[in-house]
């Protein structure tokens, strides 16, 4: 054995709470004057992030940022990917693909947070959609393959999110990606938040129970008259 080999063995193996400095990353909130993007937009902000929210159409994005205070912009879509270190992916499932597809270029090496829900409601209530490519975080990896695709915040209540009296919100964040760098960076971002944690939860290919998850919580939310959310025990 070398010395080499033995400084190795030795090594201490890395804190996983010891996360990376955020604090001056520009994030932006693809569909942004939507309940749940603007609740987020709204949180990290309040948090002192830089945040730029965006929308189809720009008027719309700057009216809801001049709404949400704390500094917030708004912009179209592609001007809020192309001005943001972080883009976080808040659209409603039927517009995922197409809005992602059409944003190809402006988030080719960007760092990329999915948090959309695949969901479908009946007469029964809510239930999870799986998409051909496994979930959504996947298929938002398969039409950006120049982009850093993580997956998180999928089980946050958009009321509490927004509503300016709560001053903390009680829970963790399922952070799933493939490099262990971006997951920590998207795990310091929920950190942000008061009152929140970023959990690493796995790879890409877990994210489709990640999000169908959202689909039991509609219906604990439903029977408690609640804004349920997660804690992950003994962490």
């Amino acid at each position: 054995m070398t010395s080499t080999d033995s400084a190795a063995q030795k090594a201490p193996a890395k804190d996983p709470w010891d996360l990376p400095d955020v604090s001056g990353l520009v994030v932006g909130v693809l569909g942004g004057t939507g309940p749940q993007g603007k609740g987020l937009a709204y949180r990290l902000a309040r948090a002192g992030q830089k945040v730029i929210i965006g929308s189809r159409a720009a008027d719309r994005a700057q009216a809801a940022a001049e709404e949400l205070g704390h500094g917030v912009e708004g912009a179209d879509n592609a001007e809020t990917a192309r001005r943001s270190d972080i883009v976080i992916v808040a659209v409603p499932w039927d517009g995922h693909g197409k809005t992602l597809e059409s944003l190809r270029e402006e988030l080719v090496g960007k760092l990329v947070v999915d948090c959309v829900n695949p969901l479908g409601f009946d007469k029964k209530g809510a239930y999870a959609l799986k998409p051909e490519e496994g979930s959504a975080a996947e298929q938002a990896a398969s039409l950006l393959p120049d982009s850093r695709v993580t997956a998180a915040f999928h089980h946050l209540s958009a009321v509490l999110l927004q509503d300016p009296e709560v001053e903390e919100i009680d829970t963790d964040v399922m952070v799933l990606g493939e490099e262990r760098a971006d997951v920590e960076i998207v795990q310091a971002l929920a950190g942000r938040i008061p009152g929140m944690r970023g959990i690493f939860a796995g790879r890409l290919r877990n994210a489709h129970q990640v999000e169908s998850l959202v689909a039991n919580l509609i219906s604990v939310n439903r029977r408690y008259k609640a804004h349920a959310g997660l804690r992950v025990t003994d962490v």
